[in-house]
């Protein structure tokens, strides 16, 4: 039957492309309230498309942007798979650096360009057109829950009572999330665990407006000059995080992945290529691998202060503000991280300012638990990973493999998801 459901899909190409170029016009960026309509007419959208391939499915409101779910009918004995989605997409500035408008969606050199395309419409979508696929051929073979949030990219706060709330519609024996991605073209992945995220906003204020620096410059605090010289004490010469006690419990990397990884077809110089870049920089003793999957970075997601118009204006800002996020490792504690980095900033602030920060995000990293091994002596713990998932003792062979005859690889990648229990 598989061999069925695949033919169908490749026979309904056209329409499916077709399908994704319009969910993808819908500019449903959760971040900014005048879009709060947008998401309600995508969330919609989806849920049309799941009814009209016979599966029953609604959108429930959340305490945020809405929710959809959905279900096969479930046949007893059946094994209940949940899979998990979101639909909305980040905000698409800078817009002039896009070649084609972020929500009209361009075809190039066989790829579809714009927002969403890959977070995550397009999991979420290729989900769906296997689900159309199954029930042209016979129907699901399994019990299948959908839940599909509007979130996902401000921090899914209502995510965790929104399931607590639908235990029972959401109860699985397992959950499938693909907002993820694989190793490469022709290359499928097993993803097994994501770094933690802490985000944080630094907020410098000084004089209670902008002031001349030729009246000013040199006798009073610029908020500018100090936000700047606190962002760059947070990393040394050597790319190490400054912020102390951030390794304290940072769980290495095994020996088994390290390998596995360092085995992947990673071109270096093609990665800087296509970045436009001409050399790499990071911690040192890993590879831009290990850096960007499983070693715990801190970073400045954007810097506001002073005059940004077109020519000069010499001011001296009265304020200037960051934000500033860190990846997190297994082991490491959001809020202990969060607290350090918090300290930090507040004992290197000279005085003479106003420093105020605010905590957005405290995620740990999730992934497979790591039991007791004997090449590592590890024991089980929360935010432990297994060094090796194909010795996982229950792991089956994966149904892709079967399809391809193309062995899965395993990642660690850099993204984040906030979990319920």
């Amino acid at each position: 039957m598989i061999q069925d459901v695949l033919k169908q899909i490749d026979a309904n190409r056209e329409a499916s492309v077709a399908g994704l170029k319009e969910l993808l016009t819908i500019p449903s960026v959760s971040t900014k309230p005048e879009h709060k309509d947008d998401l309600r007419r995508c969330a919609a959208w989806i849920a049309d498309k799941l009814n009209a391939m016979g599966l029953t499915a609604q959108v429930k409101p959340t305490g945020g942007h809405p929710a959809v779910v959905a279900k096969n009918q479930h046949k007893p004995g059946l094994p209940t798979i949940l899979f998990y989605g979101h639909y909305d997409v980040q905000p698409p500035e800078p817009l002039e650096k896009w070649l084609t408008p972020p929500f009209e969606p361009t075809i190039r050199n066989g790829a579809i360009y714009a927002r969403g395309a890959v977070d995550d419409k397009g999991q979420v979508w290729a989900h769906l057109q296997a689900i159309a696929a199954w029930q042209r051929n016979g129907g699901i073979p399994v019990n299948l829950t959908l839940l599909i949030e509007g979130e996902e990219e401000i921090g899914s706060d209502n995510l965790e009572k929104f399931v607590r709330d639908n235990r029972d519609y959401l109860k699985a024996d397992v959950a499938v999330i693909s907002d993820t991605n694989q190793y490469a073209r022709g290359l499928p992945a097993i993803t097994y665990g994501l770094r933690g995220l802490v985000y944080t906003e630094v907020f410098i204020s000084g004089a209670d407006h902008d002031t001349h620096s030729g009246l000013y410059g040199g006798a009073i605090p610029n908020p500018a000059n100090i936000l700047c010289t606190l962002l760059g004490s947070l990393h040394d010469q050597d790319q190490k995080v400054t912020v102390p006690g951030f390794y304290d419990d940072v769980l290495p990397l095994s020996q088994a992945e390290r390998d596995a990884w360092a085995k992947l077809p990673f071109d270096e110089a093609q990665f800087l290529h296509d970045l436009k870049l001409n050399a790499p920089l990071g911690e040192k003793s890993y590879s831009a691998i290990e850096r960007s999957w499983a070693r715990p970075t801190c970073d400045i997601n954007g810097i506001t202060s002073g005059y940004q118009g077109h020519g000069a204006k010499t001011i001296i800002p009265s304020t200037a503000s960051a934000k500033v996020s860190m990846r997190l490792v297994p082991n490491q504690d959001p809020i202990k991280i969060a607290e350090s980095f918090e300290k930090a900033i507040k004992e290197r602030c000279p005085k003479g300012v106003r420093l105020e920060i605010q905590r957005q995000l405290c995620s740990p990293r999730t992934g497979v638990p790591r039991r007791q091994s004997h090449a590592t002596g590890h024991g089980s713990g929360p935010g432990r990973i297994w060094q090796n998932p194909d010795s996982h003792p229950q792991r089956r062979q994966h149904p892709r493999r079967r399809i391809d005859q193309i062995q899965p690889r395993y990642r660690y990648p850099a993204g984040w998801l906030r979990t319920a229990r």
